[in-house]
């Protein structure tokens, strides 16, 4: 008895005004960028790429009607397993008032107390939020649980949605080790760690003053490469300090924010693999100084954009509203901020299948209601993502 099968269905997008590819052999400039451009997907992979006149047959075809085209966005750094509201927190920060809520303990306590169905509707609504704007691979961290339970449970729950799972246990001292930060840590490095480094790929540690200093840094990201996860940092948001140049030293994937940068970081970043992933929702929603973006990309180093979206200092998760913030606020040009939210944050996830439009690759893009990808920047606030593939799915 023969048993049929079912090829995979092409398609063909054809039409495409401008298609950032992000692969310089394809196209013009660093965004490989093809004008009357066509993009052929064969199942879930991206199977030809080139002008629209040459486009091979397909089974279907798309009509992009002179739209742009750009790889779906990478966000990198995400904290979406969370419950509870922080409204009041951010109104008095706007309005100039004092408050002394709690801070990242309101979460954690909302976020302990809520159930798992409560957790997982509240990261799948967040999810596609951030694929309706374009997003089509997520990074997403624990760190609002701070108990071995509570992480882990978070993990599980994160790796429903993502690939890109982060244990951050290390995202501030437990309100219950307040008075004991070296038994929080030895929490961290032991118990924790055991319970939480079966679910998760990476890493990572709030490496500031209020968090945890260089030593606990280390002590924690050691541990968890031992246990075969690999480290990220979040490093230099809100002081100088050894984030970053421990973050290079250590391999890390990424150092995260960026923002208070000495000459040393900035040459460490430049000279090692570690990539600085820039947030600057958080600068925007604290009313903070801006990452240099600038300062990096002529020095040499790697950049990657992320919203950073949590329920404190960032809730946005909106990577078109980065991209305009960066060309804005940090100094890049348009098309540098495409790359970083795209080929960037591929980079700070060490994948090598998305954040391009080219063979091989995974077949996820977005379709913008503009003719040029610069209207990310050139029309902020503007919703312009009208079509979004994801693994070769329209969605």
């Amino acid at each position: 008895m023969t048993t049929a099968t079912t090829a995979p269905t092409t398609t063909a997008i054809t039409d495409i005004a401008g298609l950032v590819t992000n692969d310089p052999s394809l196209g013009a400039g660093p965004l490989g960028l093809i004008k009357d451009a066509a993009v052929v997907i064969d199942g879930d992979r991206i199977a030809w790429v080139g002008e629209s006149s040459k486009a091979p047959a397909t089974d279907n075809r798309v009509d992009a009607g002179g739209r742009a085209a750009i790889p779906g966005f990478v966000d990198s750094h995400s904290h979406l397993v969370f419950a509870g509201d922080r409204t009041e927190e951010f109104n008095a920060r706007m309005s100039g008032r004092p408050y002394s809520a709690g801070g990242i303990r309101t979460t954690v306590a909302a976020t302990r107390a809520a159930s798992n169905n409560v957790l997982h509707a509240n990261v799948g609504r967040y999810v596609a939020e951030a694929r309706r704007q374009g997003t089509t691979t997520v990074e997403i961290k624990s760190g609002y649980g701070l108990t071995s339970r509570d992480e882990a449970r978070a993990l599980t729950i994160a790796a429903v949605h993502t690939d890109e799972v982060t244990f951050l246990g290390a995202h501030i001292v437990a309100p219950e080790f307040a008075d004991d930060p070296a038994g929080y840590v030895d929490l961290v490095t032991g118990p924790m760690l055991d319970a939480c480094a079966p679910h998760a790929r990476w890493i990572d540690v709030f490496c500031e003053q209020g968090a945890f200093d260089g030593d606990q840094a280390r002590a924690i990201l050691t541990a968890g490469q031992e246990r075969g996860l690999i480290p990220r940092v979040h490093a230099n948001q809100l002081s100088y300090g050894p984030g970053v140049r421990l973050a290079v030293e250590l391999g890390a994937a990424s150092a995260d924010h960026c923002t208070h940068l000495t000459d040393d970081d900035v040459d460490a970043l430049a000279q090692g693999e570690t990539v600085a992933t820039l947030l600057p929702g958080a600068e925007f929603s604290t009313r903070s100084t801006y990452p240099d973006a600038r300062r990096l990309l002529d020095a040499g180093a790697t950049v990657a954009l992320s919203p950073d979206c949590n329920p404190g200092s960032s809730f946005t998760s909106s990577m078109p509203f980065c991209v305009a913030l960066a060309v804005r606020e940090m100094g890049m040009t348009p098309d540098e901020a495409v790359w970083a939210a795209t080929a960037g944050g591929a980079r700070a996830l060490r994948r090598t299948d998305v954040g391009r439009v080219s063979p091989g690759a995974r077949a996820d893009l977005a379709l913008l209601d503009a003719p040029s990808h610069v209207h990310l920047a050139y029309r902020p606030g503007v919703p312009l993502i009208s079509a979004v593939w994801l693994g070769g799915t329209l969605i």
